[in-house]
């Protein structure tokens, strides 16, 4: 598949669909940052000019710096064939640093966390301001509904959405910048907020500044968010767009500084600056459109997680599930079971905390995390592609203390809310290890069998075997291994030994899912002419997976080039194509011995292996036409006591070992 045809046009409707997409999140902050300000100012403070400058100076050069120069300029360009991300950022240097699994777990857990936070936060802001004009409102209910209804739109696909959703935050964005103007106009003194010196003296001098810190930082969360949207939208797309969606979000927050300067008499710890700073011929109207914002912004969390998911798949870091493409449109996918999982703990945190107040303390802690996890991959990318340590090294330091500085600031949450983003992540974080875990475990214990002359040889005379039941016409094997003549060892044991399958032809199919996202290729190897055969197919994450489809329409052209006879061999039907049966050997775990912090990891991991997970579902098989066998995994130490007990039978059939030498053998093999 040509990489090239998967790039994304720069151009007016590419602009607007990233506006649309990757800005919905950042878009809404205003919503809320300096609301929650000035909830953690001082009493009688609330309009002090100083802290309002300084708090606004903060905001100003948080995005200016995380932001613009960290994702805009410098993360974005860590792209893994047009993929943007955490696990794509992983996946650029995992074969040098293989150590940084965990580092790319801790990250893509605490985003995942974030995106259930979002929708929750945005969507409960907005409603909440409808208590300015109709109080008797049912907050909890409207909030909920909404959640549930954007969650329902998912399976459609962002593409035609993509396009609804960027003309209305294209409008968001512009009402944003025109409000700040209506209030920043008169006040021209609120322009001093671009010098860095009320940043800097706000942080020194302020009462709490370090929980102020906290509020600070939720103008930039969906920065994460917009690196994992790079595959939606494409880089060039997002520069542009972001230069107008940044000088719209910094003219609102200057409006809203400029108003509560000018109305110190009605701001107070309650008051909501933004709704406040409409004016009140506007203000219904505002509220509407806030509400459809904040609908619109959870998108850019929700696609983001899907993209997370499905490369987190890739690399043997989540469970497998089916990934859909509802569209065609790059990077656009649809995942059932996370979005029903996002779902449910937007839900459950929306009755939980509330009200926006107590779900501003449960929100930025995970994504300050994610962040820090960010920085860190960064700098083994530089490394890897050779960057100067005088570049890497300073640059790395400099965003790392930033983020520590934020990180320290949002930890105080923690007992306040802050501990609900840390338990979602950690149990996304316990998922996401336990099934590498798992995997690699597997991966260590696994053996191969040569598929040499012999072996072949026995698989021609079971076909011919008359005196074993006919499994199937074509036969075929889904197989891990990589080298063209050689298969796992749990195949042989379906094949030969558990109940010998007879079948006129037998298929090795080797699914190897790449790094690379929209590529895709495939390999035969006739083994046996007409009887035994290879196929390795080569797939992108990014490519949908209908493996079942992929085999049947490569047999079907090596038909017609004279390698195989697909016809059924039942005389009374030999005009139609031969049956098929698609065979998955799994293996359970059984006298493996592993260390106490993997035990239970095995143990999850199996438990969702058997519950929760279908090969046959992910590789879009047939399930009528699939067969699941289950084979021991045994560890090479059991083998081994296995020969010691062969070696006590032997010598007991001989009539030389005593009871004493059966003692001290069994002793022997539970000290092994």
């Amino acid at each position: 598949m040509n990489n090239s045809s998967h790039k994304i046009p720069v151009g007016i409707v590419g602009i607007i669909s990233a506006i649309g997409i990757v800005y919905g999140d950042i878009g809404t902050s205003p919503l809320y940052v300096l609301k929650s300000i000035i909830h953690g100012l001082p009493n009688n403070q609330w309009a002090n000019p100083f802290y309002i400058l300084g708090a606004v100076s903060c905001v100003i050069w948080t995005l200016t710096i995380q932001t613009t120069l960290k994702y805009v300029i410098i993360t974005l360009r860590a792209d893994n064939k047009g993929e943007g991300g955490i696990l794509s950022l992983y996946a650029l240097i995992r074969r040098r640093y293989q150590w940084t699994f965990i580092i790319a777990i801790i990250g893509a857990a605490a985003l995942l966390a974030d995106g259930a936070i979002t929708p929750a936060i945005t969507i409960i802001t907005a409603i909440e301001g409808l208590n300015v004009i109709y109080s008797s409102i049912p907050i909890i209910p409207v909030t909920l509904l909404l959640i549930a209804v954007l969650f329902f739109i998912q399976p459609f696909g962002t593409g035609s959405l993509g396009r609804f959703f960027g003309v209305g935050m294209l409008i968001w964005f512009s009402t944003l910048g025109i409000l700040g103007l209506y209030r920043l106009l008169p006040h021209l003194n609120v322009l001093a907020a671009f010098n860095p010196m009320y940043a800097i003296r706000f942080i020194i001098e302020a009462p709490d500044a370090l929980v102020i810190l906290g509020a600070i930082f939720m103008c930039t969360t969906g920065a994460e968010a917009l690196y994992s949207d790079l595959g939606h939208c494409g880089l060039k797309n997002i520069r542009i767009s972001w230069g107008y969606v940044k000088s719209c979000l910094i003219i609102n927050y200057l409006g809203q500084a400029a108003w509560v300067i000018s109305h110190p008499q009605i701001i107070g710890p309650d008051v909501n600056p933004f709704f406040m700073m409409m004016p009140e011929w506007f203000r219904l109207t505002g509220i509407i459109m806030s509400a459809l914002a904040a609908f619109i912004a959870c998108q850019a969390l929700i696609s983001g997680a899907f993209t997370i998911i499905s490369e987190a798949i890739s690399l043997d870091l989540w469970p497998n599930v089916r990934v859909k493409y509802p569209t065609l449109i790059k990077g656009q996918m649809y995942i059932r079971s996370i979005n029903y999982i996002l779902f449910t703990l937007s839900a459950l945190m929306v009755i939980s905390f509330q009200s926006s107040i107590n779900l501003e303390a449960a929100y930025g802690l995970a994504i300050t995390l994610s962040m820090l996890m960010t920085t860190v991959l960064l700098f083994f990318y530089f490394m890897k592609n050779n960057k100067p340590l005088w570049y890497s090294v300073p640059l790395t330091l400099f965003f790392m203390v930033i983020e520590i500085g934020f990180f320290v600031a949002n930890i105080q949450k923690f007992f306040h809310g802050g501990f609900a983003s840390i338990l979602i992540a950690g149990f996304i974080f316990i998922i996401m290890y336990s099934w590498f875990t798992g995997r690699r475990l597997k991966r260590e214990h696994n053996s191969f069998v040569k598929l040499d002359a012999e072996y072949l040889a026995k698989i021609v005379a079971i076909s011919h075997d008359k005196t074993i039941d006919k499994t199937a016409t074509h036969l075929f094997y889904l197989t891990r291994a990589q080298g063209l003549h050689a298969v796992e060892s749990k195949i042989t044991y379906s094949l030969f030994e558990r109940k010998p399958k007879r079948a006129d032809t037998y298929w090795f199919v080797s699914i190897n899912r790449m790094d690379e996202p929209y590529k895709f290729e495939y390999q035969v190897e006739v083994l046996v002419p007409y009887k035994v055969f290879r196929i390795d197919l080569n797939i992108g994450f990014k490519v949908d997976m209908h493996v079942e489809q992929y085999v049947q329409l490569i047999a079907t052209r090596m038909e017609q080039q004279n390698l195989v006879n697909l016809s059924s061999r039942y005389p009374s039907i030999k005009e139609q194509r031969g049956d098929s049966l698609y065979v998955i050997v799994e293996r359970t775990l059984r006298n493996v011995d592993v260390n106490f912090i993997n035990r239970p990891m095995l143990a999850i991991y199996s438990f969702i292996k058997t519950k929760f997970t279908s090969d046959a579902e992910m590789f879009d098989i047939d399930p009528t036409l699939t067969l699941v066998e289950f084979v021991p995994m045994i560890a090479n130490e059991y083998e081994s006591d296995c020969e010691t007990l062969k070696q006590l039978i032997e010598q007991s059939q001989m009539g030389i070992t005593t009871d004493q030498d059966i003692a001290d053998a069994i002793s022997d093999t539970d000290h092994n």
